[in-house]
């Protein structure tokens, strides 16, 4: 089942639940809350997600929504809020986050991958929104984050027909950022993480949050943001190896 790897400057978590193409779990659910929790400490450089079957997550499991229709709405309005919780978490998140992605992201299983900062996707990796198939409607932020990087005609088509988009198509579209051979999307995903814990950790945790909250927060704010988080950066010792390294000509030395 889900799990948490800890390998000192960066995390992975395994989706597991294979038998059901890695649909959501409570285990998948504590998974993501541990790593959360983790990433907090200065040593964590990056996070990634994956998954342990041939499929990234199908998202809910209808035998579990089945079950679930027996509640009052109260109820299931409690049961989608903390999925929304568990969304807000990995917003939250404050070193880089990577999905890497086999066999494709479906329904709530989308939202988590878009929920991610970086995604690599194995060729042939199929991205739904499955919602309306089954007679329900997108959650986990599915649509925010469609909003946030995808084309109004395309978003619509994946939520109002429910068809598949291919790893390769979301990668001409930037929403991918490497197509990787089958089999090798985390192997990618490491190589990522590889080149995130050489770089400047402040400011990439400082970056991460910028952009993150770019989406949402009026410009003049944003501005301001920026301002002070630059201003900050500035005198910091980040910034005097970087700025002394560029000028000397030679790689910086950020140290971990």
């Amino acid at each position: 089942m889900a799990r948490v790897e800890d390998r000192g400057d960066r995390l992975i978590i395994w989706n597991g639940n294979a038998a059901r193409r890695g649909a959501l779990s409570p285990e998948l659910y504590a998974a993501l809350a541990e790593a959360m929790r983790l990433a907090e400490e200065p040593r964590v450089r990056a996070v990634i997600l994956t998954s342990e079957g041939d499929f990234f997550c199908a998202g809910g499991d209808l035998n579990v929504l089945i079950e679930r229709r027996k509640l009052s709405e109260a109820a299931r309005r409690a049961k989608v809020d903390d999925l929304h919780d568990l969304i807000r978490a990995l917003r939250a998140c404050p070193v880089p986050l990577i999905a890497a992605i086999e066999g494709g992201a479906a329904g709530a299983g989308l939202s988590l991958a878009l929920a991610c900062d970086l995604i690599i996707a194995a060729a042939g990796a199929k991205f739904t929104a499955a919602y309306v198939k089954a007679g329900l409607v997108p959650d986990a932020g599915l649509t925010a984050s469609m909003a946030r990087c995808l084309p109004r005609p395309l978003a619509m088509e994946m939520c109002l027909l429910g068809q598949p988009v291919s790893a390769e198509r979301m990668g001409a579209l930037g929403v991918v950022n490497e197509v990787a051979a089958p089999g090798e999307a985390l192997a990618c995903a490491m190589v990522l993480a590889d080149s995130l814990a050489q770089g400047p950790r402040d400011a990439q945790r400082v970056i991460r949050a910028l952009v993150a909250d770019s989406y949402e927060t009026p410009q003049a704010q944003q501005l301001d943001a920026e301002r002070d988080a630059m201003a900050r950066a500035a005198g910091g010792v980040e910034a005097a190896e970087g700025i002394t390294a560029f000028l000397e000509k030679r790689a910086p030395e950020f140290g971990s």
